[in-house]
């Protein structure tokens, strides 16, 4: 019995990454499908597995509890989810205030899902050699916003490489992974850091902007200098599956915080009186902007999911 990390997956096969350093080639012991899990692939890159290497081949016969994972939606409608990636110690969102424009309600329900599935999140502002004078002066207003919450921002450029060693430095020894919109610069990020990757990011990209991405395996790399990233082909954002309305304002921690002051502990922060959450809106201390995305998500709140399945 030996253990190991799944780096790739292909559905039927996965690539594992035993302790000494060697990849084996795994196939899964049939009895792990059966077990009522509501996901299309109950093993996921990231996850810790035991691996019996027999006569005709590896098996994993083991998966180790996870202490966190991503999902989405599943394309395959008979099933719940997609479990992306699993065991992640950093997510990095790649954002840009132009070239393209990363709207803040994106943002904030990536914050919300990282937060949901308990991953420390990062922004990374990439492109900040092409902004001009406005632009500079948004970027600097959206890292306030989000500085104040907790969260870090990183100002950075994969032309000029300006920002990257504070990257590097957070990437260094951890999983991470890495979010965004189409032609924010991802690809060309994670291939600065690491420039034998050669990452395709921007043909799937193209393939899920027009709605014809199918099954979607993520795969993870090694870095040179210890940890690996993770490529999610296909994905633009973690999937909102899980969250009850109820528990939505937790994800926002700015709102979680301030919502000890309500006068009712169901308070939904909408419209009760006595409510903490919105005075502090209509002073200014919680952003509008985030108020905004929390009510929205709210709006389309649901229930059908629940984390405990996975």
């Amino acid at each position: 019995m030996q253990t190991g990390v799944v780096i790739k997956s292909t559905g039927s096969w996965y690539i594992v990454r035993l302790e000494e350093g060697m990849n084996v080639e795994c196939r899964m012991k049939g009895k792990f499908r059966m077990q009522g899990i509501k996901t299309t692939n109950p093993v996921a890159v990231g996850d810790v597995v035991d691996v019996e290497v027999g006569t005709e081949g590896a098996v994993i016969t083991g998966i180790h509890d996870r202490k966190n994972y991503i999902i989405r939606k599943a394309t395959n409608l008979s099933k719940q989810a997609h479990i992306i990636a699993a065991n992640v110690d950093v997510a990095m969102l790649v954002v840009t205030v132009n070239h393209p424009v990363t709207s803040t309600v994106f943002i904030d329900r990536f914050l919300a899902s990282a937060e949901a599935y308990r991953i420390p999140a990062v922004l990374v502002f990439n492109k900040v050699d092409l902004y001009d004078e406005e632009e500079q002066l948004m970027m600097g207003a959206l890292t306030q916003v989000y500085t104040e919450v907790g969260y870090e921002c990183l100002h950075v450029s994969a032309v000029t490489g300006e920002g990257l060693e504070r990257m590097k430095e957070l990437m260094r020894g951890r999983v991470t992974v890495f979010s965004g919109l189409s032609g924010v610069g991802k690809s060309s990020l994670v291939n600065r850091v690491e420039p034998g990757l050669h990452l395709k990011v921007e043909e799937i990209s193209d393939a899920h902007d027009t709605g014809r991405h199918t099954t979607t395996f993520a795969e993870m790399f090694p870095l040179r200098e210890g940890g690996y990233v993770v490529d999610t082909p296909g994905i633009r954002a973690f999937g909102l599956i899980g969250m009850e309305k109820g528990e939505i304002s937790h994800y926002f921690p700015e709102i979680f915080r301030c919502s000890a002051g309500c006068r009712y502990n169901n308070c939904t922060h909408t419209h009760e009186p006595g409510c903490a959450v919105v005075a502090a809106v209509e002073s200014g201390e919680i952003s509008e902007s985030r108020y905004f995305s929390y009510t929205s998500l709210l709006e389309e709140g649901d229930d059908k999911y629940r984390k405990s399945d996975y």
